[in-house]
């Protein structure tokens, strides 16, 4: 915890007094947007064109980059959450795992960056659907009394360092053309092919 996370918290984190639609809202955003989006991702691996699917492929590894940072650093550094220091109100059940850094903002985060960096400029309304649904997960993670804010800001700074590295790294690899995985799949197709007709 730092020294910002109490006053940050209080602001944030929703009491007695808060309106039921706001804890409603926050609950939908917490559980339903990394639902919603895992069918959208999984859809467009199945039914997408070829550079969706490859776009969609970048972002799955660009969140499983992120999961695992996050992981390591819980391990490494490992931190209460705010009900288990008798903070604030918690609205949904929790286990007591690390908290720092949040893993619900990392992946929203990766997801956002990945779609960034993906993403054609005609699309500029789907970037800032998924930036508005990172922000929105995250702000539900406090609201709900699961993180504090700095979980979260750290959370987010892993996911897009995360979505950035793994774009850029496929980049290099791709213009020393390193990364050039037609050709394999079309020859293990032939191969396919061929033991099928013997």
């Amino acid at each position: 915890m730092f020294s910002f996370d109490p006053f940050l918290f209080a602001l944030f984190n929703a009491d007695e007094n808060t309106p039921w639609l706001s804890i409603q809202l926050a609950r939908v955003l917490s559980s339903w947007i990394p639902n919603i989006s895992a069918v959208l991702v999984l859809g467009t691996l199945v039914f997408g064109s070829a550079a969706a699917r490859r776009s969609m492929l970048m972002l799955l590894l660009s969140m499983a980059t992120a999961w695992a940072m996050v992981k390591l650093i819980r391990w490494g550094f490992p931190t209460q959450r705010p009900f288990q220091l008798d903070m604030g109100t918690l609205w949904v059940h929790h286990g007591g795992r690390s908290s720092f850094p949040s893993q619900h903002a990392s992946g929203a985060f990766a997801l956002a960056m990945a779609i960034r960096l993906g993403v054609t400029r005609h699309r500029k309304w789907l970037v800032a659907l998924a930036w508005a649904a990172a922000i929105g997960v995250s702000w539900s993670r406090v609201h709900l009394g699961v993180h504090f804010a700095s979980d979260v800001l750290a959370g987010a700074l892993v996911g897009i360092c995360s979505a950035w590295l793994v774009w850029n790294l496929a980049f290099q690899l791709r213009r020393r053309g390193q990364l050039r995985l037609m050709p394999h799949i079309k020859r293990l197709r032939l191969r396919l092919r061929w033991a099928r007709q013997a």
